[in-house]
């Protein structure tokens, strides 16, 4: 046990520290953008100043943290320099790569290369081996999302629905903390990603409704089951309700995971908005602690996607006696 308890504590100290490292490491851009910002502040009030005979205001420096969430066609390693990506046109279509892009696609391949190597060390195991490491960590994600997201919310013939939500939840989750790594970007805080995400859930989900209920079943599912006089008012509502879950899951997740890096730049921006130093230990404090939070946050968003993927994957299957064999009950006849 004091074994064990040291082991945590080490290991808490190295993530705050490498927490602290990497937050100190984004000060640079920030200080650098601000200056930036803060030079075409004064250049803009001087030709206005110009232009009305010098009885114009200067406007105040300020730090524009919109530009450090949005996408965009480079990354910005300031002060050390601006990486630029290759323009592509395709039969008039810009299908350039852009920061987000770049980011999927390293997410992807830190995927593959995990679940690659997890797979190896299992066919390496025999029968009564326990897994170690980070095939361990994958086992008990895997299990979590198996049993207390998949069977929990969707029940008999949840199985056919894990390489869905488990592919959803992984990359979501590694898309969420690589965004937090210096000089990077957070894809999930582009809302046509989210959108996306949403779409294949909504997706996922009519399709599976069709297959249990058959097309008779899905459309008798927009009448509410109310009397014929109810249904021109019924249809529409329930029509409409079919979209504002993907709406939902596409505006949460962009929303959770935009805010917090606003809420960090806004912080750091304090320095030299206040035009001194003096404010410098507050401001990181603060923002170190709004870094931990995104921390939990990243987790807790692919966590939310997934069960209420999982969630209106269920509802759309349920039958009536979908409650019965969730809880291991046999249905009555």
């Amino acid at each position: 046990m004091i074994y064990l308890h040291n082991k945590r504590k080490g290991m808490l100290k190295r993530l705050s520290a490498l927490i602290v490292i990497g937050l100190l490491m984004n000060l640079p851009a920030v200080f650098a953008s601000g200056g930036e910002h803060a030079e075409a502040a004064h250049g803009d009030a001087a030709h206005a100043e110009a232009a009305h005979g010098g009885g114009a205001h200067h406007d105040p420096e300020k730090l524009d943290a919109i530009h450090h969430v949005i996408d965009g066609h480079e990354f910005d390693f300031e002060p050390f320099g601006i990486v630029h990506l290759p323009k592509i046109e395709v039969g008039g279509f810009d299908i350039s790569l852009t920061r987000h892009v770049v980011m999927m696609w390293i997410a992807a391949a830190i995927l593959l290369l995990i679940m690659f190597g997890v797979g190896n060390q299992y066919k390496k195991m025999t029968k009564n081996q326990a897994p170690k490491g980070m095939a361990n960590l994958m086992e008990v994600l895997v299990d979590f999302i198996r049993l207390d997201v998949a069977k929990q919310n969707i029940g008999h013939g949840y199985e056919r629905f894990m390489p869905f939500l488990l592919t959803i939840f992984f990359f979501i989750l590694v898309c969420n903390l690589i965004g937090l790594v210096p000089y990077s970007a957070t894809a999930t805080g582009n809302i046509n990603v989210t959108a996306t995400l949403a779409i294949f859930t909504f997706l996922v989900t009519q399709a599976s409704a069709i297959r249990a209920h058959g097309i008779g079943g899905f459309l008798a599912h927009l009448t509410g089951g109310t009397h014929p006089l109810m249904w021109i008012i019924m249809v529409p509502v329930e029509f409409i309700g079919l979209f504002t879950k993907p709406f939902a899951l596409t505006v949460r997740l962009f929303a959770n995971m935009t805010a917090g890096h606003i809420v960090i730049i806004s912080l750091l921006g304090l320095i030299f908005v206040f035009k001194t130093y003096m404010i410098a230990p507050v401001s990181v404090a603060f923002a170190l602690f709004i870094y931990l939070l995104e921390i939990l946050v990243a987790f807790l968003q692919a966590y939310i996607f997934t069960l209420l993927s999982a969630l209106f994957i269920g509802m759309a299957v349920a039958h009536e006696d979908h409650g019965d064999e969730a809880h291991g009950h046999a249905p009555s006849h």
